[in-house]
């Protein structure tokens, strides 16, 4: 069983230094980061939604934005769309393709960000909820693990994680992309935050 352990590690390695290697995976995340700062600045709001397990990372996302990431500070306006009675309500009246959708149509406004997260691109409820963020005016980061998914074509700024055969080595590379976007908004709005405090001992 050890063996195991050893083998999903050195997979999950393998996939960060595929990712790390590659500047454009690099300048793709501090480009979402910078859409983020931009809309937070003018009082914008961003989205996010996945299904299954990357609706767990769109709920984390959210949360270390409206709570705490790494020290104290304002919150920042920061909603994930996981409402069961709005997901249970839209899904049994216009489909199940229209759950995040319809939340984005209610409440999205121009100048607002959307973070789609797909680990294959496909999902038909986050493209409907891409093309309607669109439509909407906000601008759309893509969290994909599929290079030329249908996802990443409605995207301002699209994250393509290389995570292997299976779905679990993308989600995994998933939530550090996400954690790199806190960091990154947070060092742009509470610079204070990260200034080194030297010990006095």
């Amino acid at each position: 069983m050890i063996e195991y352990v050893k083998n999903s590690l050195s997979d999950a390695q393998s996939a960060l230094n595929r990712f790390l290697g590659d500047e454009t995976n690099l300048r793709s995340v501090v480009d979402a980061a910078g859409l983020l700062v931009s809309s937070f600045r003018k009082s914008g709001k961003a989205f996010s939604c996945g299904n299954g397990g990357s609706m767990c990372d769109a709920m984390h996302f959210a949360e270390e934005f409206t709570g705490r990431f790494r020290s104290n500070r304002p919150g920042i306006a920061a909603i994930a769309i996981s409402d069961p009675t709005h997901i249970t309500c839209v899904a049994n009246d216009y489909g199940y393709d229209q759950v995040f959708a319809r939340y984005i149509e209610a409440h999205g406004r121009d100048g607002d960000v959307l973070l789609a997260i797909s680990t294959s691109g496909k999902s038909e409820s986050i493209l409907v909820a891409a093309r309607t963020a669109r439509q909407l005016g906000m601008q759309v980061i893509g969290l994909t693990g599929t290079p030329g998914s249908p996802l990443e074509g409605l995207c301002d700024v699209c994250v393509c994680s290389p995570g292997g055969a299976y779905a679990d080595r993308v989600q995994e590379m998933h939530i550090k992309i996400i954690h790199i976007l806190l960091e990154l908004v947070e060092r742009d709005l509470f610079p204070e935050n990260y200034i080194s405090v030297k010990s006095t001992e």
